[in-house]
């Protein structure tokens, strides 16, 4: 599924236009993503948390040439599965 399908679905589900759907679907995201910008975590019970972590600097390779870079430190989201959501992949229950 992907954020076309989404909204699609949304809108389907909940008897929305499409328009509005995107809105909320934006919404949503955007407001995740502003968390997470301010290095704040994001979590939705049942499904997951999303909180963002620090990589320090490290010396890598360039795969083209084999010649030694320095990587600059970053910071990443990263997204933990909750046991809801991990049981219900693991059994396959389609069920809501």
């Amino acid at each position: 599924m992907n954020k076309s399908d989404l909204i699609l679905r949304l809108a389907t589900e909940l008897d929305l236009t499409q328009k509005k759907a995107e809105e909320v679907i934006n919404t949503v995201f955007g407001l995740m993503s502003d968390t997470l910008a301010r290095g704040e975590r994001v979590e939705i019970r049942g499904f997951g948390s999303f909180k963002v972590k620090d990589y320090g600097a490290y010396q890598g390779r360039n795969p083209k040439t084999g010649e030694i870079i320095e990587v600059e430190p970053k910071k990443l989201p990263f997204f933990k599965v909750g046991n809801d959501l991990k049981d219900r992949v693991d059994n396959g229950n389609q069920e809501p």
